[in-house]
């Protein structure tokens, strides 16, 4: 059986930076299980891993566009600190729910100098090329119901 579009597939992986530096894996835990060809995964990592079967193994790097996009300057910005209004204590690296040009987003604060709050809306890994070793370690059709909601269903998620 491959990767194609409406199976449900199970990956274990290890994400690694340029400078070789793991952002995130999945080893020594459950593999992450995603629906392939719905967007559950960033672009880059769905075209890779497509057409591949069970017991495969990869590496990919995916540049940035086909990750979490490019860096984008106008979403950092520099707003008041009344704009916090009732958060009594604000630092570097706190983020909050806001709405944003694009509709609501999440914005991390990245910087404080007195009254002045910078804060972030690119994601975190906006502009950083990605590269993932990957182990494909099962591959099942999709429920109707997993289809029906776009997702892969857990042993505890009924919604």
């Amino acid at each position: 059986m491959q990767v194609a579009d409406n199976m449900a597939v199970s990956i274990h992986y290890t994400l690694t930076n340029d400078e070789g530096e793991v952002i995130d894996s999945s080893i020594g835990s459950d593999a992450l299980v995603y629906l392939h060809g719905k967007g559950n995964i960033i672009s880059g990592l769905e075209q890779a891993l497509a057409g591949k079967e069970v017991g495969e193994q990869f590496t990919v790097r995916i540049p940035a566009e086909d990750a979490y996009g490019e860096f984008m300057p106008e979403r950092v910005q520099v707003i008041p600190r009344s704009m916090f209004e009732g958060v009594d204590h604000l630092e570097v690296g706190m983020q909050f729910h806001a709405d944003v040009s694009s509709g609501p987003g999440v914005v991390a604060i990245v910087d404080i100098d007195g009254d002045e709050i910078t804060i972030d809306g690119n994601h975190p890994l906006a502009g950083v090329p990605l590269t993932f070793d990957v182990e494909i370690v099962d591959i099942r059709p999709a429920t109707s119901e997993e289809l029906d909601h776009g997702h892969i269903h857990g042993p505890s998620c009924h919604h």
